[in-house]
C-alpha cells in the first residue's frame, strides 16, 4: 500500500487531498502545526474511508520540526511514496510599500523556507539511490505567481514563485533516483485561507469574474494532486500545472 504525507492537512486542500487519497487506497500522514481539532477530524475521516491515518505535527518553518515530522511519518507508514508540499500561509491585502518586515519574514519563513525544507527532507527519503522507494512529490504553488497579486499580495505571489522555480529544478535533481516533483497551481479556491487574509469572501466573489464563472473547490485540485501522485503521470515531471478556472 503506498503512503503520503501531506503538510498542513488539516484543512483546505491539504484535508481534501487526504480524503480523496484515502478513497485511492493511500496511507496517510496529516501535517498540522496547531489545530489538533481540525487534524483529528480529517483523519477519522480519512479512517472512514478505509484508508490508514497518523498524525505529525509541526511547524513547517522550523527545521526540527520538518526534519521530526518527516522522520515519524516514515517510520509510522514503513516509507514515504510520495509527499504534498502544502502548507502555506497569507495575510492580509495591502501595497508592498504598506508591508512591515515582521509580516515579509513570516510569510517567506513559511512559503519559502519551510517548503524548501520539506522539499529536502523528502529528496532524502524518497530516492531509490538513498534507499527510498521513489515516488512523487507535488508542490503546492498558485495562480499568483502568473498574475502578480497586485494591491493584494505580492509577498504572498513571490513566495509561491519560488516553488515553481523548485519544481523545475528539483525534479532534474531527483529524476535518476525514481522521484518525480510537479507544482499545482490553484487559482480561486473555497477554503478558509482567504478569511485568515480578512476576506473571507473572496473565492467566490472574485470567482464569478473567471471564465468558468465560478470559484473551485478543493476537490477540483485534490484530483490534480492525486493524477500527479498516481502511476497515470508516470512520465511528467518538472511540471507546473494550473488548476484556475482559465484565470
Amino acid at each position: 500500500m503506498s503512503s503520503v504525507l501531506i503538510t498542513g492537512a488539516a484543512r483546505g486542500i491539504g484535508r481534501a487531498t487526504a480524503l480523496l487519497a484515502a478513497e485511492a487506497g493511500w496511507s496517510v500522514a496529516i501535517n498540522y502545526r496547531a489545530d489538533e481539532a481540525a487534524a483529528r477530524a480529517t483523519a477519522a475521516e480519512v479512517e472512514g474511508r478505509g484508508a490508514r491515518a497518523v498524525l505529525v505535527r509541526g511547524d513547517v518553518s522550523v527545521e526540527a520540526d520538518v526534519v521530526r515530522v518527516f522522520g515519524d511519518a516514515a517510520t509510522l507508514l514503513g516509507g514515504l511514496d510520495g509527499v504534498v508540499v502544502n502548507a502555506g500561509i497569507v495575510a492580509p491585502s495591502c501595497r508592498l510599500a504598506d508591508m512591515d518586515a515582521g509580516r515579509l519574514r513570516r510569510m517567506f519563513d513559511v512559503n519559502v523556507f519551510g517548503a524548501y525544507l520539506c522539499a529536502r527532507e523528502a529528496s532524502r527519503l524518497m530516492p531509490r539511490d538513498r534507499g527510498g522507494r521513489g515516488g512523487s512529490i507535488v508542490l503546492m504553488s498558485s495562480a499568483a505567481p502568473r498574475l502578480g497579486a497586485p494591491f493584494e499580495y505580492v509577498d504572498y505571489a513571490g513566495s509561491k514563485a519560488a516553488l515553481d522555480a523548485l519544481a523545475v529544478g528539483l525534479a532534474k535533481e531527483l529524476a535518476g533516483g525514481g522521484v518525480r516533483v510537479n507544482a499545482v497551481r490553484p487559482g480561486l479556491i473555497e477554503t478558509e485561507i482567504h478569511a485568515s487574509g480578512g476576506q473571507p469572501d473572496r473565492a467566490a466573489r472574485l470567482g464569478a469574474s473567471t471564465p468558468m464563472g465560478r470559484a473551485g473547490r478543493p476537490e477540483e485540485v485534490a484530483a490534480a494532486v492525486l493524477w500527479l501522485l498516481g502511476p497515470a503521470s508516470s512520465y511528467t515531471t518538472g511540471a507546473v500545472l494550473d488548476v484556475a478556472g482559465g484565470r
